[in-house]
């Protein structure tokens, strides 16, 4: 019989295969794999074949060795574990990491079948208006089931961000965003109000679309887990097929206030094992 985590596995497995295999138009063609060997145990990934910047990137930042000996910089138990700052590679003990990159970004590549369940691998970003990727940067979901009153928040939250996307795109309508900021560091409710109200007018008078998450993946969600609030907003390129228990205690591991864990976690090698 197997055990729960070896069901679990496989349930990622077939969902993300289901995702996937519609795309193709060749069936001759084999997703990517990556082995990621870390410090606590290995890792497989495969690489959506629906967003090919970002598997092609990946692939040759691999090839490149790019990610070998980096470490596991940003690590939050029931949310999610993130490497690939180069600068961590040497990184002292007490060094502050999430900085490094290449001096390029990866154009966002959303698909409505790509999204954030349980095992995704995403993309990270700086707060772009273009919400283009990190060139190295990558995070794996770790979160486990949510309920529906947490799934509706994240839901509220997709589309308070994609406001924010779409106010972005109006460099007049800077003053807003950094009234709100300045809001949240001087707890001025009053100006908080203010300006999240003029922005959500703003939205309405374009029509702006609302966001709804499709049952089908509410019920992944629910049974399987994830982060819904980063759906339409992070470029989600891969999933975890193997190793999740790995992520798993990775995600354990103690960490600083800055959530990097206090003993190393380390990527020793990465590197295309099925193409």
């Amino acid at each position: 019989m197997k055990s729960l985590k070896q069901i679990a596995t496989l349930t990622l497995a077939l969902l993300w295969s289901c995702s996937t295999s519609s795309s193709k138009t060749n069936e001759s063609l084999t997703p990517v794999q990556v082995l990621l060997e870390t410090s606590m145990g290995k890792i497989k990934i495969e690489l959506s074949e629906q967003t090919p910047l970002h598997r092609d990137n990946f692939v040759k930042i691999v090839n490149e060795q790019g990610y070998d000996s980096l470490l596991f910089h940003r690590v939050i138990n029931e949310f999610m574990i993130q490497a690939g700052d180069p600068e961590s590679k040497y990184a002292e003990a007490n060094a502050s990491l999430g900085s490094g990159d290449r001096d390029y970004k990866v154009p966002a590549e959303f698909h409505p079948d790509l999204y954030h369940l349980r095992g995704a691998v995403g993309a990270a970003r700086d707060g772009n208006a273009e919400r283009a990727s990190s060139a190295m940067q990558f995070y794996i979901v770790q979160r486990g089931p949510r309920p529906d009153s947490l799934i509706n928040k994240d839901e509220k939250r997709i589309n308070g961000w994609m406001v924010e996307h779409f106010v972005k795109q109006d460099t007049s309508n800077a003053f807003l965003l950094d009234a709100i900021a300045v809001a949240r560091e001087t707890q001025d409710m009053g100006m908080y109000k203010w300006a999240t109200d003029s922005i959500v007018t703003l939205a309405d008078k374009a029509n702006l679309p609302w966001y709804s998450i499709p049952e089908d993946q509410r019920q992944i969600y629910r049974t399987v887990g994830g982060t819904p609030h980063l759906d339409q907003n992070y470029t989600v390129f891969g999933q975890v097929i193997e190793g999740m228990d790995v992520v798993d205690a990775i995600a354990a591991t103690e960490t600083s206030d800055a959530d990097r864990p206090v003993k190393d976690v380390r990527i020793i090698t990465a590197r295309i094992i099925k193409e």
